[in-house]
């Protein structure tokens, strides 16, 4: 598959190969392919995942004996996350409690 950048994550575990992906795709372009080389297995769960949450697009992955190449499609520049969840929301709780 064919890509812009290459973003290498051979050797870190989890959660390193997600936080470098988003940090990387906070200043990629819209529509610019990022492969990520993981060899973390959990990468292949995680980065999907990520997508999912973030509206990034996940085009697929490719095992090449240790290293999993995962190929994501960058959202618009500087797109919005989800804001992580507040104390209270971990809890259970609302804002009236």
């Amino acid at each position: 598959m064919d890509y812009d950048i290459d973003l290498d994550c051979e050797g870190l575990l989890c959660p390193l190969p997600v936080l470098r992906a988003r940090k990387r795709l906070l200043l990629m372009d819209q529509g610019t392919i990022l492969r990520v080389r993981a060899t973390d297995p959990m990468a292949a769960v995680d980065l999907p995942h990520f997508c999912a949450e973030t509206g990034h697009e996940f085009l697929g992955l490719d095992s090449q004996g240790p290293v999993t190449c995962c190929f994501i499609r960058a959202k618009n520049k500087g797109g919005t996350e989800p804001a992580p969840p507040s104390s209270s929301d971990r809890l259970g709780l609302s804002a009236t409690e």
